[in-house]
Protein backbone atom coordinates (compact mmCIF):
# COMPACT_ATOMS: atom_id res chain seq x y z
CA UNK A 1 0.00 0.00 0.00
CA UNK A 2 1.34 3.12 -0.51
CA UNK A 3 1.61 5.35 2.62
CA UNK A 4 -0.03 8.26 2.62
CA UNK A 5 1.51 11.79 3.14
CA UNK A 6 0.80 13.20 6.53
CA UNK A 7 -2.11 10.19 7.48
CA UNK A 8 -1.82 8.66 11.18
CA UNK A 9 0.95 6.40 11.96
CA UNK A 10 -0.54 3.16 13.07
CA UNK A 11 0.11 2.34 16.93
CA UNK A 12 1.25 -1.31 17.65
CA UNK A 13 -1.53 -2.03 19.70
CA UNK A 14 -3.97 -0.97 17.10
CA UNK A 15 -1.98 -3.04 14.48
CA UNK A 16 -2.43 -6.02 16.28
CA UNK A 17 -5.93 -5.78 16.66
CA UNK A 18 -6.68 -5.18 12.77
CA UNK A 19 -4.85 -8.32 12.31
CA UNK A 20 -7.41 -10.92 13.03
CA UNK A 21 -9.06 -9.48 10.33
CA UNK A 22 -6.63 -9.75 8.20
CA UNK A 23 -5.45 -13.08 8.75
CA UNK A 24 -9.10 -14.40 8.44
CA UNK A 25 -9.29 -13.36 4.45
CA UNK A 26 -6.68 -15.49 2.53
CA UNK A 27 -4.11 -12.95 1.40
CA UNK A 28 -4.54 -12.32 -2.79
CA UNK A 29 -1.49 -10.74 -4.77
CA UNK A 30 -0.69 -6.84 -4.52
CA UNK A 31 -1.61 -5.44 -7.99
CA UNK A 32 0.40 -1.92 -8.71
CA UNK A 33 -0.42 0.71 -11.90
CA UNK A 34 0.38 4.16 -12.64
CA UNK A 35 -2.65 5.94 -11.76
CA UNK A 36 -3.57 7.07 -15.37
CA UNK A 37 -3.53 3.44 -16.12
CA UNK A 38 -5.27 2.42 -13.40
CA UNK A 39 -8.39 4.62 -14.63
CA UNK A 40 -8.02 2.93 -17.55
CA UNK A 41 -8.93 -0.35 -15.85
CA UNK A 42 -12.33 0.70 -14.22
CA UNK A 43 -15.38 -1.04 -15.51
CA UNK A 44 -17.27 1.96 -17.49
CA UNK A 45 -21.08 1.95 -17.01
CA UNK A 46 -24.01 3.86 -16.59
CA UNK A 47 -24.83 4.11 -12.89
CA UNK A 48 -28.16 3.57 -11.07
CA UNK A 49 -29.48 4.45 -7.57
CA UNK A 50 -32.82 2.67 -7.76
CA UNK A 51 -33.26 0.64 -4.45
CA UNK A 52 -30.85 1.91 -2.41
CA UNK A 53 -30.56 2.47 1.44
CA UNK A 54 -27.79 3.45 3.50
CA UNK A 55 -28.86 0.53 5.70
CA UNK A 56 -28.37 -1.85 3.11
CA UNK A 57 -24.88 -1.50 4.09
CA UNK A 58 -24.40 -2.50 7.98
CA UNK A 59 -21.53 -0.44 8.81
CA UNK A 60 -19.54 0.39 12.50
CA UNK A 61 -19.75 -3.17 13.63
CA UNK A 62 -17.24 -4.85 15.75
CA UNK A 63 -16.03 -7.39 12.78
CA UNK A 64 -13.20 -8.71 14.18
CA UNK A 65 -14.70 -9.08 18.01
CA UNK A 66 -12.22 -7.94 19.70
CA UNK A 67 -14.22 -5.23 21.71
CA UNK A 68 -13.95 -1.78 19.23
CA UNK A 69 -16.50 -0.64 16.51
CA UNK A 70 -14.73 -0.32 12.87
CA UNK A 71 -15.07 3.35 13.84
CA UNK A 72 -13.31 2.78 17.00
CA UNK A 73 -10.42 0.75 15.07
CA UNK A 74 -9.99 3.32 12.18
CA UNK A 75 -9.72 5.91 15.29
CA UNK A 76 -6.93 3.77 16.97
CA UNK A 77 -4.86 3.57 13.69
CA UNK A 78 -5.04 6.76 12.42
CA UNK A 79 -3.94 8.62 15.40
CA UNK A 80 -0.25 10.30 15.17
CA UNK A 81 -0.23 9.58 19.17
CA UNK A 82 -1.41 6.95 21.37
CA UNK A 83 -4.97 7.20 21.76
CA UNK A 84 -6.72 7.56 24.77
CA UNK A 85 -9.63 4.20 25.01
CA UNK A 86 -11.54 4.24 27.70
CA UNK A 87 -13.83 0.92 28.85
CA UNK A 88 -15.59 -0.98 25.67
CA UNK A 89 -12.97 0.40 23.53
CA UNK A 90 -14.22 4.52 23.13
CA UNK A 91 -11.91 6.36 21.66
CA UNK A 92 -11.70 9.76 23.72
CA UNK A 93 -8.58 11.62 22.96
CA UNK A 94 -5.54 11.22 20.26
CA UNK A 95 -4.47 13.14 17.09
CA UNK A 96 -5.94 13.00 13.83
CA UNK A 97 -4.94 14.36 10.76
CA UNK A 98 -7.68 15.49 8.17
CA UNK A 99 -5.91 15.15 5.11
CA UNK A 100 -9.05 16.47 3.02
CA UNK A 101 -8.29 20.02 4.55
CA UNK A 102 -5.21 20.18 6.50
CA UNK A 103 -6.58 20.02 10.05
CA UNK A 104 -5.58 18.37 13.37
CA UNK A 105 -7.90 17.58 15.87
CA UNK A 106 -7.50 16.29 19.25
CA UNK A 107 -10.97 15.17 20.16
CA UNK A 108 -12.46 12.66 18.35
CA UNK A 109 -16.16 14.08 18.25
CA UNK A 110 -15.15 16.27 15.60
CA UNK A 111 -13.98 13.77 13.16
CA UNK A 112 -16.09 11.74 10.85
CA UNK A 113 -15.13 7.84 9.45
CA UNK A 114 -15.25 8.67 5.78
CA UNK A 115 -15.73 5.79 3.25
CA UNK A 116 -14.05 7.15 0.47
CA UNK A 117 -16.00 5.39 -2.00
CA UNK A 118 -18.98 6.74 -0.53
CA UNK A 119 -22.06 3.88 0.09
CA UNK A 120 -24.62 5.61 -2.14
CA UNK A 121 -21.99 5.57 -4.76
CA UNK A 122 -20.63 1.74 -4.03
CA UNK A 123 -24.57 0.86 -4.45
CA UNK A 124 -24.78 2.66 -8.06
CA UNK A 125 -21.23 1.01 -9.41
CA UNK A 126 -22.22 -2.54 -8.83
CA UNK A 127 -22.64 -2.85 -5.34
CA UNK A 128 -26.42 -2.91 -5.42
CA UNK A 129 -26.11 -6.59 -7.05
CA UNK A 130 -24.05 -7.99 -3.97
CA UNK A 131 -25.21 -10.28 -0.90
CA UNK A 132 -25.66 -8.43 2.41
CA UNK A 133 -22.36 -9.64 3.77
CA UNK A 134 -20.61 -8.39 0.87
CA UNK A 135 -21.83 -4.88 1.45
CA UNK A 136 -20.85 -5.51 4.82
CA UNK A 137 -17.54 -6.29 4.17
CA UNK A 138 -17.44 -2.97 2.03
CA UNK A 139 -18.53 -0.88 4.70
CA UNK A 140 -16.53 -1.97 7.31
CA UNK A 141 -13.01 -2.76 5.49
CA UNK A 142 -10.55 -2.56 7.52
CA UNK A 143 -8.23 -4.83 4.84
CA UNK A 144 -6.71 -1.70 3.25
CA UNK A 145 -5.93 1.99 4.44
CA UNK A 146 -7.39 3.58 1.41
CA UNK A 147 -11.23 2.33 2.21
CA UNK A 148 -12.00 4.41 5.37
CA UNK A 149 -10.26 7.61 6.51
CA UNK A 150 -10.62 9.91 9.48
CA UNK A 151 -11.52 13.10 8.50
CA UNK A 152 -13.17 16.45 9.62
CA UNK A 153 -17.16 16.22 10.12
CA UNK A 154 -16.98 19.71 8.15
CA UNK A 155 -15.37 17.85 4.85
CA UNK A 156 -16.74 14.53 5.30
CA UNK A 157 -20.74 16.30 4.90
CA UNK A 158 -19.63 18.75 2.52
CA UNK A 159 -18.37 15.70 0.33
CA UNK A 160 -21.63 13.29 1.33
CA UNK A 161 -22.22 10.84 -1.73
CA UNK A 162 -20.42 12.84 -4.38
CA UNK A 163 -18.02 11.51 -6.78
CA UNK A 164 -14.65 12.79 -8.04
CA UNK A 165 -17.00 14.60 -10.82
CA UNK A 166 -18.81 16.49 -8.34
CA UNK A 167 -16.57 17.12 -5.51
CA UNK A 168 -12.71 16.89 -4.32
CA UNK A 169 -10.89 17.59 -0.93
CA UNK A 170 -10.63 21.30 -0.80
CA UNK A 171 -6.76 21.42 0.52
CA UNK A 172 -5.09 21.26 -3.56
CA UNK A 173 -2.68 19.33 -2.29
CA UNK A 174 -4.86 16.41 -0.87
CA UNK A 175 -6.29 15.64 -4.38
CA UNK A 176 -3.60 13.41 -6.04
CA UNK A 177 -4.19 11.37 -2.68
CA UNK A 178 -7.69 11.12 -3.07
CA UNK A 179 -7.59 10.53 -6.37
CA UNK A 180 -5.54 7.23 -5.97
CA UNK A 181 -7.61 6.37 -2.80
CA UNK A 182 -10.51 6.36 -5.05
CA UNK A 183 -9.69 4.56 -7.61
CA UNK A 184 -7.77 1.77 -5.53
CA UNK A 185 -11.13 1.42 -3.29
CA UNK A 186 -12.89 0.90 -6.81
CA UNK A 187 -10.80 -1.60 -8.28
CA UNK A 188 -10.00 -3.37 -4.58
CA UNK A 189 -14.20 -3.60 -4.93
CA UNK A 190 -14.01 -4.71 -8.61
CA UNK A 191 -16.75 -1.22 -8.96
CA UNK A 192 -17.57 0.72 -12.15
CA UNK A 193 -17.17 4.18 -12.72
CA UNK A 194 -19.46 6.33 -15.32
CA UNK A 195 -18.25 8.52 -18.01
CA UNK A 196 -17.98 11.78 -16.09
CA UNK A 197 -16.16 10.56 -13.50
CA UNK A 198 -13.62 8.78 -15.42
CA UNK A 199 -13.01 11.81 -17.46
CA UNK A 200 -12.35 13.99 -13.85
CA UNK A 201 -10.05 11.43 -12.81
CA UNK A 202 -7.97 11.58 -16.22
CA UNK A 203 -8.22 15.06 -15.88
CA UNK A 204 -6.48 14.50 -11.98
CA UNK A 205 -4.10 12.19 -13.15
CA UNK A 206 -2.72 14.74 -15.13
CA UNK A 207 -1.36 16.77 -12.45
CA UNK A 208 -0.65 13.84 -9.98
CA UNK A 209 3.19 13.18 -11.73
CA UNK A 210 4.26 9.29 -10.68
CA UNK A 211 1.60 8.50 -8.88
CA UNK A 212 0.48 4.63 -8.26
CA UNK A 213 -2.72 2.80 -7.22
CA UNK A 214 -1.83 0.30 -5.30
CA UNK A 215 -4.35 -2.50 -4.20
CA UNK A 216 -5.50 -6.02 -2.91
CA UNK A 217 -8.85 -7.16 -4.20
CA UNK A 218 -11.18 -7.82 -1.76
CA UNK A 219 -11.89 -11.29 -1.30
Amino acid sequence: MITKTMRGLAGVAAALAILPLLAANPAQAVEALPLADAIQELPLAAESREGYQRTSFKHWVDEDRDGCSTRAEVLLAESRVPATVEPRCKVTAGQWYSYYDGVTLEAPGGLDIDHVVPLAEAWDSGASGWTASRREAYANDLGSERSLVAVTAKTNRSKADQDPAQWLPPLADARCTYATDWVATKLRWNLTVDQAEADALAVLAEGCGQETVEFQPAS
